[in-house]
């Protein structure tokens, strides 16, 4: 089913209700509430959903933002960190924003997991991005410096994954009071946590827990794609066991993202053929995409997808088997 994330247009609004009725205009009544949400937007969106303005099908770690972060930044504390304080920081975070989810009848809590900070260069992607941008994929500097990132990966990565297994083997309990799927997000940069080989063995060993699925994010794994580390359809079609949902946006040559369906270079016709219909697909568009386009993207996306707009899963919303 369809919904919309916050993100779009939270840093416009100082009211919580105003910001969803913005959203509300643009045809959608189901949405993800996000990351970078201040506290003191809470009551109008608590005011918005008690009178059914809206549901609420999933919600993005952390929610609401860091008190002591000032800017939308859901990695400013990672499961992956080498600081044992930022490490508990992040659980206390996420056992706030699982909270709150079941407040809204949530379905889905999107985590972040982490990342590598022991790379080639602190910001490896992004290099390997620019050379992209100036037409080197095929130039043997490019490969060299792919294959050099790739090996640090493997070296450096196991310590980081081990510790995003276990906060989610702390979470597992969690989640399952609160009913909701722990989402565990594709990310766009090789240097987070967990790669593909990681997200798929970390599926695999919680294959038997109904609390643990995959997110898919179409426009971090068509960076990726465009980088050359995967081939966005051979990897949802190996994922496809574990998906649960996805963030949906279109991704425009080379690197930018989170823009508008239609207007970018993703096969969704080839892609969706992986998600059942009751799946959420959530639309996670950049702030300054307009909201005429979106509209006319919205009408054209239900006519040539419409069994994306079957009805949505439902969380179990009690805790301790009594209906809260």
């Amino acid at each position: 089913m369809l919904s919309f994330s916050t993100c779009w247009n939270n840093a416009r609004h100082n009211c919580g209700e105003e910001m969803i009725d913005e959203i509300l205009d643009l045809g959608f009544d189901t949405l993800e509430l996000s990351h970078g949400m201040t506290i003191t937007k809470l009551p109008g969106i608590q005011k918005a959903y008690n009178e059914g303005k809206f549901r609420c099908v999933g919600v993005h770690n952390y929610f609401p933002s860091p008190t002591e972060v000032m800017i939308d930044a859901p990695d400013a504390y990672e499961f992956s960190s080498d600081n044992p304080n930022e490490r508990r920081r992040a659980y206390e975070l996420t056992l706030k924003t699982i909270e709150l989810a079941h407040t809204f009848g949530a379905y889905y809590v999107v985590l972040h997991m982490g990342s590598v900070p022991i790379m080639p260069h602190k910001k490896w992607t992004g290099a390997l991005t620019n050379k992209l941008s100036e037409g080197e994929q095929l130039s043997g500097h490019y490969a060299d410096d792919k294959l050099e990132c790739v090996k640090k990966r493997e070296k450096s990565g196991p310590k980081y994954f081990e510790r995003a297994i276990e906060v989610l083997e702390l979470l597992i309990p969690i989640a399952q009071q609160a009913g909701v799927v722990l989402a565990v997000e594709s990310r766009s940069k090789y240097e987070d946590v967990p790669d593909e080989r990681e997200m798929l063995y970390l599926q695999e060993h919680f294959a038997d827990c109904p609390h643990i699925g995959y997110w898919h994010d179409f426009g971090h794994v068509g960076l990726k794609h465009n980088l050359g580390l995967l081939d966005h359809a051979q990897w949802l079609e190996k994922m496809a066991p574990y998906l649960i949902g996805c963030h949906l946006h279109d991704v425009k040559w080379p690197k930018r993202d989170h823009s508008i369906p239609f207007t970018g270079s993703l096969p969704y016709e080839t892609l969706l053929k992986h998600f059942r219909p009751e799946m959420p697909f959530t639309w996670e568009l950049s702030p300054g995409r307009k909201g005429p386009a979106i509209k006319e993207a919205l009408k054209a996306w239900k006519y040539l997808f419409p069994q994306t707009m079957a009805q949505e899963p439902q969380a179990d919303n009690t805790i301790g088997g009594v209906a809260s």
